[in-house]
């Protein structure tokens, strides 16, 4: 079993949850509030120097953070990594693009909208814009496809949904990207999430 520490206001909190759930992982959760300053404590620095979550202690003196690393090492020889190397390396593009391209707008904006409740007018319009051009190409990418990668669930899926899913709390109307609406839909089903 291992400590699995996180915000689950946080997308990426949560894809490294429903991976563990999803796989039959023993965890126990550890609530951190990241708004009222919780992973950057002294005590919680001490053990995460990078001061954020999720993290993950192993117990035995191994500690992990980034959502995209906690996934793929849990989901280590399991269906959610594709065996073949291309496959795996087109669910890695999608991940590193998810955390470059992605996350920064969409879920900045969702967070600054919804949880901050910032006004319009405080809002950085680029975020807008920069969310758009994202589903724009998840949009075209998953025309005609039914996953990210191949013929299942993988982790490329896992990490684009957890803020996809959510993307109408800042701002982004799914229904303008009917292929993504589709696919979170999917995704959903397959991680037994409620919508």
């Amino acid at each position: 079993m291992f400590t699995l520490y996180g915000d689950k206001v946080s997308g990426n909190c949560l894809k490294v949850k429903w991976v563990a759930d999803l796989l039959g992982h023993a965890y126990q959760w550890v609530d951190v509030d990241v708004v009222k300053g919780e992973a950057k404590t002294p005590e919680f620095l001490a053990k995460f120097p990078m001061g954020q979550v999720p993290a993950a202690d192993f117990g035995d003196g191994r500690w992990l953070a980034q959502s995209n690393a906690l996934m793929l090492h849990l989901a280590e020889g399991s269906s959610l990594v594709p065996a073949d190397s291309f496959a795996r390396a087109q669910m890695l593009q999608w991940l590193f693009w998810e955390q470059y391209s992605h996350e920064p707008a969409i879920a900045v904006r969702r967070f600054q909208k919804f949880y901050l409740g910032k006004a319009e007018s405080e809002i950085d319009p680029a975020l807008t814009r920069k969310g758009r051009a994202a589903l724009d190409q998840m949009q075209g990418h998953l025309a005609g496809r039914l996953w990210f990668v191949g013929e299942g669930l993988s982790c490329a899926d896992i990490a684009l949904v957890a803020y996809t899913r959510v993307a109408h709390e800042g701002g982004f109307d799914l229904s303008e990207w009917p292929a993504v609406q589709s696919w979170v839909v999917r995704v959903e089903r397959a991680l037994r999430l409620e919508s």
